[in-house]
Protein backbone atom coordinates (compact mmCIF):
# COMPACT_ATOMS: atom_id res chain seq x y z
CA UNK A 1 0.00 0.00 0.00
CA UNK A 2 2.96 2.25 0.89
CA UNK A 3 4.75 1.88 -2.86
CA UNK A 4 0.87 2.48 -4.12
CA UNK A 5 1.09 5.33 -2.32
CA UNK A 6 4.47 6.77 -3.74
CA UNK A 7 3.69 5.85 -7.22
CA UNK A 8 0.49 7.90 -7.04
CA UNK A 9 2.59 10.82 -5.50
CA UNK A 10 5.09 10.77 -8.17
CA UNK A 11 2.21 10.61 -10.77
CA UNK A 12 0.55 13.79 -9.45
CA UNK A 13 3.73 15.60 -8.89
CA UNK A 14 4.91 14.71 -12.88
CA UNK A 15 1.26 16.03 -14.37
CA UNK A 16 1.41 19.25 -12.10
CA UNK A 17 5.10 19.77 -13.18
CA UNK A 18 3.81 19.08 -16.98
CA UNK A 19 1.06 21.47 -16.57
CA UNK A 20 3.36 23.94 -15.45
CA UNK A 21 5.66 23.52 -18.62
CA UNK A 22 5.55 27.11 -20.20
CA UNK A 23 7.20 25.86 -23.91
CA UNK A 24 7.17 22.81 -26.45
CA UNK A 25 10.20 22.04 -28.57
CA UNK A 26 10.50 21.60 -32.05
CA UNK A 27 13.17 20.69 -34.52
CA UNK A 28 13.81 21.71 -37.97
CA UNK A 29 16.47 21.15 -40.64
CA UNK A 30 19.30 23.58 -41.29
CA UNK A 31 22.52 23.47 -43.11
CA UNK A 32 25.74 24.42 -41.63
CA UNK A 33 29.00 25.45 -43.58
CA UNK A 34 31.54 22.79 -45.17
CA UNK A 35 34.50 22.31 -42.42
CA UNK A 36 37.07 23.31 -45.28
CA UNK A 37 36.05 26.69 -47.45
CA UNK A 38 36.65 26.18 -50.76
CA UNK A 39 37.00 29.37 -52.95
CA UNK A 40 33.81 29.84 -55.42
CA UNK A 41 35.52 29.06 -58.65
CA UNK A 42 37.70 26.12 -57.49
CA UNK A 43 35.80 23.57 -59.87
CA UNK A 44 39.10 21.26 -61.07
CA UNK A 45 40.46 19.83 -58.48
CA UNK A 46 44.02 18.25 -58.21
CA UNK A 47 45.26 15.37 -55.97
CA UNK A 48 48.56 14.33 -55.32
CA UNK A 49 50.68 11.89 -52.84
CA UNK A 50 53.91 13.50 -50.72
CA UNK A 51 53.97 10.28 -48.83
CA UNK A 52 55.98 8.02 -51.18
CA UNK A 53 58.90 7.48 -49.88
CA UNK A 54 62.00 9.41 -51.58
CA UNK A 55 64.75 8.37 -52.75
CA UNK A 56 66.85 8.87 -49.24
CA UNK A 57 64.12 7.90 -47.09
CA UNK A 58 63.78 4.75 -48.52
CA UNK A 59 66.42 2.73 -46.47
CA UNK A 60 64.15 4.03 -43.31
CA UNK A 61 61.14 3.10 -44.81
CA UNK A 62 62.25 -0.55 -45.06
CA UNK A 63 63.67 -0.71 -41.77
CA UNK A 64 60.03 0.39 -40.73
CA UNK A 65 58.77 -2.32 -42.79
CA UNK A 66 60.52 -5.04 -41.17
CA UNK A 67 60.17 -3.55 -37.62
CA UNK A 68 56.23 -3.55 -37.88
CA UNK A 69 55.55 -6.96 -39.85
CA UNK A 70 54.26 -4.57 -42.58
CA UNK A 71 53.26 -6.41 -45.82
CA UNK A 72 56.33 -4.71 -48.90
CA UNK A 73 53.79 -2.34 -50.36
CA UNK A 74 51.31 -1.86 -47.74
CA UNK A 75 52.17 1.94 -46.53
CA UNK A 76 52.41 2.36 -51.03
CA UNK A 77 49.22 1.09 -51.28
CA UNK A 78 47.45 2.19 -48.57
CA UNK A 79 47.78 5.97 -49.32
CA UNK A 80 46.59 5.05 -52.69
CA UNK A 81 43.89 3.65 -51.68
CA UNK A 82 43.73 7.32 -49.39
CA UNK A 83 43.93 8.97 -52.29
CA UNK A 84 41.67 7.44 -54.53
CA UNK A 85 38.65 7.29 -51.55
CA UNK A 86 39.32 11.41 -51.79
CA UNK A 87 39.17 10.75 -55.74
CA UNK A 88 35.97 9.23 -54.95
CA UNK A 89 34.06 11.19 -53.03
CA UNK A 90 35.07 14.64 -54.62
CA UNK A 91 33.98 13.01 -57.94
CA UNK A 92 30.30 12.37 -56.16
CA UNK A 93 30.39 16.04 -55.67
CA UNK A 94 28.31 17.59 -58.26
CA UNK A 95 29.88 21.19 -57.83
CA UNK A 96 33.55 19.87 -59.60
CA UNK A 97 34.28 19.62 -63.20
CA UNK A 98 36.65 17.98 -62.91
CA UNK A 99 38.97 15.92 -60.17
CA UNK A 100 42.90 14.96 -61.66
CA UNK A 101 45.29 12.62 -59.95
CA UNK A 102 48.47 14.25 -60.54
CA UNK A 103 51.02 11.16 -60.32
CA UNK A 104 53.74 11.96 -63.00
CA UNK A 105 55.25 15.51 -61.14
CA UNK A 106 58.53 16.53 -59.12
CA UNK A 107 57.21 16.96 -55.79
CA UNK A 108 59.12 17.43 -52.40
CA UNK A 109 58.29 13.74 -51.34
CA UNK A 110 59.25 12.89 -47.91
CA UNK A 111 58.16 9.56 -46.82
CA UNK A 112 58.95 9.12 -43.24
CA UNK A 113 55.39 9.21 -41.54
CA UNK A 114 55.70 12.86 -40.16
CA UNK A 115 54.02 15.80 -41.60
CA UNK A 116 56.34 17.93 -43.27
CA UNK A 117 56.80 21.12 -44.43
CA UNK A 118 54.33 22.89 -47.11
CA UNK A 119 55.37 22.50 -49.96
CA UNK A 120 56.49 26.26 -51.58
CA UNK A 121 53.98 28.27 -54.10
CA UNK A 122 56.53 28.10 -57.12
CA UNK A 123 55.79 24.56 -56.65
CA UNK A 124 52.14 24.63 -56.50
CA UNK A 125 51.99 27.47 -58.86
CA UNK A 126 53.73 25.37 -61.36
CA UNK A 127 51.74 21.99 -60.77
CA UNK A 128 48.15 23.61 -61.04
CA UNK A 129 49.26 25.53 -64.38
CA UNK A 130 50.84 22.18 -65.71
CA UNK A 131 47.45 20.12 -64.81
CA UNK A 132 44.90 23.06 -65.43
CA UNK A 133 43.47 22.50 -61.90
CA UNK A 134 42.26 25.34 -59.29
CA UNK A 135 42.97 24.24 -56.36
CA UNK A 136 45.45 20.78 -54.85
CA UNK A 137 44.72 18.53 -52.18
CA UNK A 138 47.94 16.80 -51.00
CA UNK A 139 48.62 13.68 -49.22
CA UNK A 140 50.99 14.78 -47.10
CA UNK A 141 51.94 11.63 -45.34
CA UNK A 142 50.86 8.33 -44.83
CA UNK A 143 52.60 5.57 -42.29
CA UNK A 144 51.28 2.41 -40.79
CA UNK A 145 52.64 1.02 -37.88
CA UNK A 146 51.72 -2.50 -36.14
CA UNK A 147 52.53 -3.48 -32.74
CA UNK A 148 52.30 -7.05 -32.07
CA UNK A 149 50.93 -8.80 -28.95
CA UNK A 150 51.69 -12.43 -28.27
CA UNK A 151 49.28 -14.60 -25.77
CA UNK A 152 49.78 -18.25 -24.61
CA UNK A 153 46.43 -19.86 -25.60
CA UNK A 154 44.79 -23.21 -26.43
CA UNK A 155 44.50 -23.47 -29.55
CA UNK A 156 42.24 -25.98 -31.69
CA UNK A 157 44.01 -28.26 -34.59
CA UNK A 158 42.31 -30.82 -36.79
CA UNK A 159 44.47 -34.54 -36.50
CA UNK A 160 45.43 -36.88 -39.19
CA UNK A 161 41.91 -38.47 -38.24
CA UNK A 162 39.98 -34.74 -38.96
CA UNK A 163 39.28 -34.68 -35.03
CA UNK A 164 39.69 -31.28 -33.89
CA UNK A 165 42.18 -31.23 -30.57
CA UNK A 166 43.07 -28.38 -27.89
CA UNK A 167 46.93 -28.08 -28.10
CA UNK A 168 48.84 -24.84 -26.48
CA UNK A 169 49.67 -22.69 -29.18
CA UNK A 170 49.74 -18.69 -29.41
CA UNK A 171 47.40 -15.89 -30.35
CA UNK A 172 48.67 -13.07 -31.76
CA UNK A 173 46.75 -9.17 -32.09
CA UNK A 174 47.96 -6.69 -34.80
CA UNK A 175 47.01 -3.27 -33.86
CA UNK A 176 47.89 -1.08 -36.61
CA UNK A 177 47.79 2.05 -36.63
CA UNK A 178 47.01 4.51 -39.63
CA UNK A 179 48.43 7.85 -39.58
CA UNK A 180 47.88 10.24 -42.57
CA UNK A 181 47.97 13.96 -43.14
CA UNK A 182 46.22 16.18 -45.70
CA UNK A 183 46.92 19.74 -47.25
CA UNK A 184 44.48 21.86 -49.40
CA UNK A 185 46.48 24.63 -51.39
CA UNK A 186 45.25 27.59 -53.10
CA UNK A 187 47.62 28.68 -55.63
CA UNK A 188 45.48 31.81 -56.43
CA UNK A 189 45.70 33.36 -52.86
CA UNK A 190 48.54 31.61 -51.71
CA UNK A 191 46.48 29.97 -48.62
CA UNK A 192 46.64 27.03 -47.04
CA UNK A 193 42.84 26.02 -47.06
CA UNK A 194 43.53 23.47 -44.78
CA UNK A 195 45.91 21.68 -42.52
CA UNK A 196 44.66 18.16 -41.23
CA UNK A 197 46.00 15.21 -39.22
CA UNK A 198 44.52 11.98 -38.54
CA UNK A 199 45.34 8.76 -36.57
CA UNK A 200 42.99 5.62 -37.59
CA UNK A 201 43.15 2.18 -35.84
CA UNK A 202 42.72 -1.76 -37.30
CA UNK A 203 43.20 -4.37 -35.22
CA UNK A 204 43.38 -7.95 -36.03
CA UNK A 205 43.62 -11.54 -34.30
CA UNK A 206 44.72 -14.97 -35.10
CA UNK A 207 46.00 -18.13 -33.55
CA UNK A 208 48.15 -21.13 -33.80
CA UNK A 209 50.86 -23.68 -32.22
CA UNK A 210 53.28 -21.21 -32.94
CA UNK A 211 54.00 -17.25 -33.34
CA UNK A 212 54.58 -17.72 -36.88
CA UNK A 213 51.47 -19.86 -37.43
CA UNK A 214 49.66 -17.37 -35.43
CA UNK A 215 50.98 -14.52 -37.34
CA UNK A 216 49.87 -16.35 -40.69
CA UNK A 217 46.26 -16.87 -39.18
CA UNK A 218 45.57 -12.98 -39.39
CA UNK A 219 44.07 -12.94 -42.65
CA UNK A 220 42.80 -9.80 -44.07
CA UNK A 221 44.97 -7.47 -43.00
CA UNK A 222 46.31 -5.47 -45.50
CA UNK A 223 42.56 -5.64 -46.85
CA UNK A 224 41.46 -4.01 -43.56
CA UNK A 225 43.92 -1.26 -44.19
CA UNK A 226 43.33 -0.47 -47.82
CA UNK A 227 39.75 -0.41 -46.71
CA UNK A 228 40.32 2.02 -44.20
CA UNK A 229 42.41 4.38 -45.93
CA UNK A 230 39.82 4.22 -48.58
CA UNK A 231 37.33 5.36 -45.74
CA UNK A 232 40.00 8.04 -45.24
CA UNK A 233 39.82 9.85 -48.27
CA UNK A 234 36.27 9.35 -48.66
CA UNK A 235 36.02 11.33 -45.39
CA UNK A 236 38.22 14.05 -46.25
CA UNK A 237 36.38 14.57 -49.42
CA UNK A 238 33.33 14.51 -47.36
CA UNK A 239 34.57 17.88 -45.65
CA UNK A 240 34.05 20.52 -48.35
CA UNK A 241 29.96 19.40 -48.40
CA UNK A 242 28.05 21.78 -46.45
CA UNK A 243 26.28 18.94 -43.64
CA UNK A 244 22.49 18.90 -42.92
CA UNK A 245 21.56 19.27 -39.46
CA UNK A 246 18.45 19.20 -37.37
CA UNK A 247 18.49 22.02 -34.74
CA UNK A 248 15.91 22.33 -31.85
CA UNK A 249 14.15 24.84 -30.62
CA UNK A 250 11.39 25.97 -27.64
CA UNK A 251 8.37 28.16 -28.63
CA UNK A 252 6.14 29.18 -25.83
CA UNK A 253 2.74 28.06 -25.28
CA UNK A 254 1.14 29.63 -22.34
CA UNK A 255 -0.25 33.44 -21.81
CA UNK A 256 -3.34 33.28 -23.39
CA UNK A 257 -5.70 31.61 -25.03
CA UNK A 258 -4.26 32.23 -28.68
CA UNK A 259 -1.18 30.50 -27.19
CA UNK A 260 -3.14 27.33 -26.21
CA UNK A 261 -4.78 27.38 -29.63
CA UNK A 262 -1.81 28.53 -30.93
CA UNK A 263 0.40 25.45 -29.95
CA UNK A 264 -2.62 23.16 -31.07
CA UNK A 265 -1.88 24.72 -34.59
CA UNK A 266 1.27 24.52 -34.57
CA UNK A 267 1.58 20.50 -33.29
CA UNK A 268 -0.70 19.68 -36.32
CA UNK A 269 1.94 21.42 -38.73
CA UNK A 270 0.11 24.41 -39.60
CA UNK A 271 2.52 26.97 -38.44
CA UNK A 272 1.36 29.69 -40.22
CA UNK A 273 -2.17 29.78 -38.57
CA UNK A 274 -0.51 29.71 -35.01
CA UNK A 275 1.68 32.63 -35.98
CA UNK A 276 -1.67 34.09 -36.57
CA UNK A 277 -2.25 34.21 -33.24
CA UNK A 278 1.09 35.03 -31.84
CA UNK A 279 1.26 38.15 -33.99
CA UNK A 280 -2.17 39.03 -32.21
CA UNK A 281 -0.50 39.23 -29.07
CA UNK A 282 2.98 40.81 -29.64
CA UNK A 283 1.29 44.46 -27.80
CA UNK A 284 -0.19 42.95 -25.36
CA UNK A 285 -0.59 45.42 -22.42
CA UNK A 286 1.06 42.34 -20.22
CA UNK A 287 5.26 42.44 -20.96
CA UNK A 288 5.77 39.00 -20.13
CA UNK A 289 2.81 37.80 -23.03
CA UNK A 290 3.86 40.50 -25.40
CA UNK A 291 7.49 39.00 -24.64
CA UNK A 292 6.80 35.50 -25.71
CA UNK A 293 4.54 36.51 -29.04
CA UNK A 294 7.98 38.19 -30.04
CA UNK A 295 9.96 35.71 -29.46
CA UNK A 296 7.49 33.51 -30.92
CA UNK A 297 7.63 35.48 -33.81
CA UNK A 298 11.16 35.02 -33.93
CA UNK A 299 10.73 31.36 -33.64
CA UNK A 300 8.15 31.45 -37.18
CA UNK A 301 10.60 33.37 -38.95
CA UNK A 302 13.46 31.35 -38.66
CA UNK A 303 11.80 28.29 -39.81
CA UNK A 304 10.32 30.49 -42.95
CA UNK A 305 14.41 31.10 -43.22
CA UNK A 306 14.07 34.84 -42.83
CA UNK A 307 16.74 34.93 -39.85
CA UNK A 308 17.32 38.92 -40.04
CA UNK A 309 13.48 39.36 -39.29
CA UNK A 310 13.82 36.71 -36.55
CA UNK A 311 16.81 38.52 -34.99
CA UNK A 312 14.42 41.70 -35.14
CA UNK A 313 11.81 40.16 -33.50
CA UNK A 314 14.35 38.41 -31.21
CA UNK A 315 15.68 41.45 -29.91
CA UNK A 316 12.54 43.00 -29.39
CA UNK A 317 11.63 40.42 -27.12
CA UNK A 318 14.73 40.85 -24.83
CA UNK A 319 14.84 44.74 -25.49
CA UNK A 320 11.26 45.97 -24.94
CA UNK A 321 10.08 43.20 -22.46
CA UNK A 322 13.17 41.94 -21.15
CA UNK A 323 12.54 37.94 -21.86
CA UNK A 324 15.86 36.53 -20.71
CA UNK A 325 15.26 33.63 -23.11
CA UNK A 326 15.72 36.32 -26.24
CA UNK A 327 19.22 37.06 -25.61
CA UNK A 328 20.47 33.77 -25.45
CA UNK A 329 17.92 33.44 -29.23
CA UNK A 330 19.88 36.51 -30.10
CA UNK A 331 22.83 34.82 -29.60
CA UNK A 332 22.19 31.91 -31.42
CA UNK A 333 20.63 33.24 -34.60
CA UNK A 334 24.05 35.79 -35.03
CA UNK A 335 26.23 32.48 -35.14
CA UNK A 336 23.28 30.86 -37.75
CA UNK A 337 23.54 34.59 -39.81
CA UNK A 338 27.29 33.88 -40.03
CA UNK A 339 26.96 30.31 -41.21
CA UNK A 340 24.44 31.27 -43.53
CA UNK A 341 26.93 34.11 -45.11
CA UNK A 342 29.58 31.97 -45.16
CA UNK A 343 27.95 29.03 -46.74
CA UNK A 344 26.50 31.44 -49.76
CA UNK A 345 29.94 32.31 -49.89
CA UNK A 346 31.21 28.27 -50.40
CA UNK A 347 27.36 27.80 -52.68
CA UNK A 348 28.50 30.98 -55.13
CA UNK A 349 29.32 30.16 -58.46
Amino acid sequence: MKNLNQLLSAGIVLLLLSSCVSTNKLTMGATEPARISLPSNAVRIGLINRSIPSEENKVVDKIDKILSLEGLNLDREGAESAVTGLFDELTRNERFEEIVIINDTDIQRKGLGIFPAALNWQAVQEICEANGVDVLFSLEYYDTNTKVDYEATMVSVPNDFGIKANLPGHKVTLNTAIKNGWRVYDPQSKLILDEYTNNNYVTSMGSGINPMKAVEAVIGRKEAVLQRSSDIGNSYGYDVRPLRKRISRDYFVKGTDNFVIAKRRAQTGDWDGAAALWEKEVNNPDMKVAGRACYNMAIINEINGDLAKAMEWASKSYTDYNNGDALRYVNILKYRMAEKRQLERQLSR
